[in-house]
């Protein structure tokens, strides 16, 4: 345990600390003054009993005013963390459909190529049959010219 000296309207005292937590008991102590001394000088001197439970009321509403303002804040960064939830979620679904309906259009592009193809190969036998058939009658109207 480490000793710490203060001084507080105008008194010394001697408190004592965890090694190490010097400085921290320090600063708390010029923060209460500041706020005892400023006090004093707003309400005047209305003794140190009453001063100095003042001075702890204010500190105290200060705190709890910190704390709610904490709760809130914390409050809003869970309704922050749904919300990122809900997007990111939504965000997944959009990708998922995306890709659904990526797959559904090559799926229907390959359907359509394969339809190509089909029509491709009956389009190329009916210009073959047409083809041969044009031979045919144009070798059998040879064929009746020359004999005639």
């Amino acid at each position: 345990m480490a000793n710490v000296s203060i001084k507080f309207n105008g008194k010394e005292f001697l408190l004592s600390c965890d090694d190490g937590q010097e400085e921290h008991l320090e600063n708390l102590l010029i923060q209460i003054n500041q706020k005892f001394n400023s006090l004093k000088n707003d309400l005047g001197n209305l003794g140190e009993n009453k001063l100095l439970l003042i001075t702890a009321i204010k500190v105290l509403d200060e705190y709890y005013e910190t704390k709610k303002k904490i709760e809130e804040k914390k409050k809003e960064l869970n309704d922050l963390s749904k919300k990122f939830k809900e997007l990111k979620n939504l965000v997944y679904e959009y990708r998922d459909n995306k890709e659904e309906e990526i797959k559904n259009l090559n799926n229907n592009l390959n359907e359509l190529k394969r339809t190509i193809d089909e029509n491709q190969k009956k389009y190329e036998e009916v210009l073959d049959a047409a083809t041969s058939e044009i031979s045919s009658f144009i070798e059998n109207m040879d064929n009746k010219n020359i004999s005639n």
